[in-house]
Parts: C-alpha cells; structure tokens; sequence
C-alpha cells in the first residue's frame, strides 16, 4: 500500500490509498488536483471514501464521479444522508475493500455526527476529528462525544501514522506551546516541523496534542486556571473554548 497526500483548496488534504493499479481517494474537495494525481501515479480511482459531510472534504465527488458512473462512493451511516451521490454506508467497526485492503471504520462524533474515520494497514485518515497537534472544532456534538472519539483514536497502536485533513499543524503547535509551555516535545516537534505535516504518528500526538493529554497534570492544571473542573471532559472543553479564541 501506499498513500499519496493531495494538496486541496487552501489547506485541505485529500489522500490516494494506492494499492497496485488502484486507488480510493479519502476526501477529494476538489476534482482536478486529484484527477491529476491518478494520472501523475498511473492508477486507476476505484472508490471514494468520506470522512464526515462538510463541503471542504466531498466539493470534488460529483465532478469525480460524472467521469466514473457507478464509482463507490463510502461515507459512514450517520452522515451520508448529507451526501450527495453515497453508495456505501458504514457504521461504526463495519469495512470497506480497496484490491484486497480492507479499511475499517471508528465512529468519531464530536466535529460532525456522523464522522469516521478509516483505518488501514497502520494508518488512519481522521478528517477533523484529529490533527497534527490538533483537534477540530465541535460543531455537532458535545465535548463528551469529541472527547471520547479523540480517546478512541489515541487507543490506536503508538506507530499508527494519522493522515488529517487539513494543514494546521503549525498553528497547533503554537497552541500547544501555550497549554504546556513546558513541553519539550512540544518545542521540538515545532522545531523540525516542515511543510506539508502530514501523517505524524499516534505517539507524536500522545507526546504533544493537548487534546490528547486531558489527563496529564499540566494540561488539566491550564485547564482548571480557565475554569474547568477536574475530569477529564471538562478539561477538554475548557482548552478546546482556549483555542477556538486564540490567536
């Protein structure tokens, strides 16, 4: 297997899972940069797999599937119905094929209802329910759902690489800095950081994401400085409210 990252709109990601002369595409926002993908790879796009229903991570399927009619398109069963043109429906630990892979999904509510993510052959494309130090905003959900769909990812083996939707990695780090300024993993990952970020690893979040380390005493302690009290949920909402304002 390998995994082709595709730069999108702004700062969106779309990724080619490539497995011999075929390919799913996680989250093609838009057609033509991945349209040239498949050609500069010389593959063939045999589904399209969804992340979570947000405009910024589907705006390339219809274009991509008028050229394919009949393609696989795979959402997971909360947000499909948001989706125009989903054939595939999977709910939470169901799979999906692509030339003998098979990618499962978890059930991550929090960002939207209905996001999932895929996880195959040690990898994990997590849309924006996790980022490169990083989490995405609760719009749909409650801190509760966010949080314990972030809990699921982190139980993910340490030497999973996570493929996140967007570019925001730098910008995290930042935030990152400011929860535990005395992280020094935190100050060395921003240091060697280059662009494009992605995949970084489960252990690299574990080491750096503070929405990862709601249980760590330093977290918690920003946290309780902001208000919150001290389990676990509270902590997260109170740094995910920090960074929702910070600048």
């Amino acid at each position: 297997m390998r995994i082709v990252s595709v730069p999108c709109l702004k700062d969106n990601f779309a990724y080619l899972v490539i497995e011999g002369d075929r390919a799913a595409v996680v989250d093609p926002s838009e057609a033509a940069p991945v349209e040239a993908a498949l050609a500069r790879e010389g593959v063939t796009l045999a589904a399209i797999w969804l992340t979570h229903h947000h405009w910024d991570h589907v705006g390339g399927v219809k274009e991509l599937v008028a050229a394919r009619p009949g393609l696989p398109v795979v959402a997971g069963e909360h947000d499909a119905s948001k989706i125009e043109g989903v054939t595939h429906r999977l709910a939470d630990g169901e799979s999906t094929e692509l030339a003998g892979l098979r990618a499962y999904a978890i059930h991550n509510p929090g960002h939207t209802l209905g996001a999932i993510t895929y996880v195959v052959s040690g990898c994990a494309f997590t849309g924006d329910t996790l980022f490169g130090a990083g989490c995405g905003r609760v719009f749909e959900g409650d801190a509760a759902m966010m949080h314990a769909s972030l809990m699921r990812l982190a139980a993910l083996p340490p030497a999973t690489k996570v493929y996140f939707g967007h570019e925001y990695t730098a910008t995290n780090l930042r935030f990152a800095a400011a929860v535990e300024p005395d992280n020094a993993d935190v100050t060395a990952r921003a240091k060697s950081m280059r662009s494009p970020s992605t995949p970084s690893t489960m252990a690299d979040e574990h080491a750096t994401n503070p929405f990862l380390r709601t249980a760590e005493p330093a977290v918690a302690a920003a946290a309780r400085a902001r208000g919150a009290a001290g389990d676990p949920v509270s902590v997260f909402a109170a740094v995910r409210a920090w960074k929702d304002g910070f600048k």
